[in-house]
């Protein structure tokens, strides 16, 4: 298996992960009262926002991959529905494509978990294996919990996007996916810490 190239220093790190997030952020606060006329059709500033940012994950998740020397399935597949979804979106000048980016992102996760669960696999342990050192049956247990929580995820996306303002979908989008993420991955610390196996002790 080839070894990744160097890594890049932890700020530029951070700034190719989130800096398209910031600048989509920023480019719909300041434009969501604003439309923009292009031809004859009228763009209002969501859709300038994901113009501006659909480009930016790209271009971020390609220098990424050339620094690094690979990018995990996740992150390939979130990119390739933010291209597509945004792509739609923008050509279609209907903002309701890309606001179900999360749903079919995290739908998309939930219902391959489930398959690796029915197959008796982890398949979130076939993508984070290298990062987690865990047991086989820390692997499952956590497989399960995250299968259900991407369900849950992908539910509350659309619950927010269908019945709250735009506004609201951005903060959740941009920040509260964040939080409860974060969230939900500490209240696993217990299982992890109960099942983590020490590479070198078993070298």
């Amino acid at each position: 298996m080839p070894q990744p190239a160097n890594q890049p220093a932890p700020l530029l790190r951070q700034i190719l992960e989130y800096g398209p997030l910031l600048v989509f952020l920023v480019v719909y606060f300041l434009m969501r009262d604003q439309t923009v006329t292009l031809g004859n059709t009228e763009y209002a500033g969501f859709i300038i926002a994901i113009v501006a940012f659909t480009p930016l994950q790209l271009v971020s998740a390609l220098v990424l991959r050339r620094l690094t020397g690979r990018l995990s399935r996740m992150q390939v597949a979130t990119l390739v529905l933010v291209v597509v979804l945004g792509g739609i979106t923008v050509a279609l000048n209907d903002e309701r494509f890309f606001k179900m980016k999360s749903t079919f992102v995290f739908g998309t996760f939930s219902l391959l978990l489930w398959i690796g669960l029915w197959r008796g696999q982890s398949w979130l342990a076939y993508v984070l294996e290298d990062a987690l050192p865990i047991s086989h049956a820390g692997w499952m247990i956590l497989t399960r919990r995250m299968a259900w929580f991407f369900l849950a995820f992908a539910a509350a996306n659309e619950v927010i996007w269908r019945n709250f303002s735009t506004d609201v979908y951005v903060i959740w989008d941009t920040f509260g996916q964040m939080g409860v993420m974060f969230a939900f991955l500490l209240s696993n610390f217990r299982l992890i810490e109960a099942h983590w196996q020490d590479p070198e002790k078993e070298g």
